[in-house]
């Protein structure tokens, strides 16, 4: 099975960079195509500006990009019902430090689904 996922990264993006705790403000992401419980490809795009569009805006870019999962450390309620919509499964990234760590952790299925119990209020 082949799966684009998205981790919201510091720059410059990349296996080794560490990830940016909440999703809307990160400088870029980091995409990997994950094929068969191994890491296929890895590329980074840059974020999107918040203001077209709101909180709206990341979700239909990475729908655009064919992200089909993302872990995030912290987004707010409105993103999270925007992906689920899109077909988007997001994760919580449960701390990890980087992109790597991330991959390495949904690899093995550690990684929890991220609920609406785990939305932060936003406007930060």
């Amino acid at each position: 099975m082949n799966t684009r996922i998205a981790i919201p990264s510091a720059a410059p993006g990349g296996m080794e960079a560490s990830i940016d705790a909440h999703f809307g403000h990160c400088a870029m992401y980091t995409l990997v195509d994950v094929e068969d419980g191994a890491v296929k490809e890895v590329s980074v795009v840059p974020s999107c500006p918040h203001v077209q569009g709101g909180c709206m805006a990341p979700v239909n870019y990475l729908a655009d990009n064919k992200v089909q999962a993302l872990i995030s450390g912290g987004m707010g309620m409105r993103p999270l019902m925007g992906f689920n919509q899109v077909g988007i499964q997001v994760y919580h990234g449960s701390g990890a430090p980087t992109v790597s760590s991330a991959i390495e952790a949904f690899l093995h299925d550690s990684l929890p689904v991220f609920t609406v119990d785990q939305t932060c209020g936003g406007g930060h």
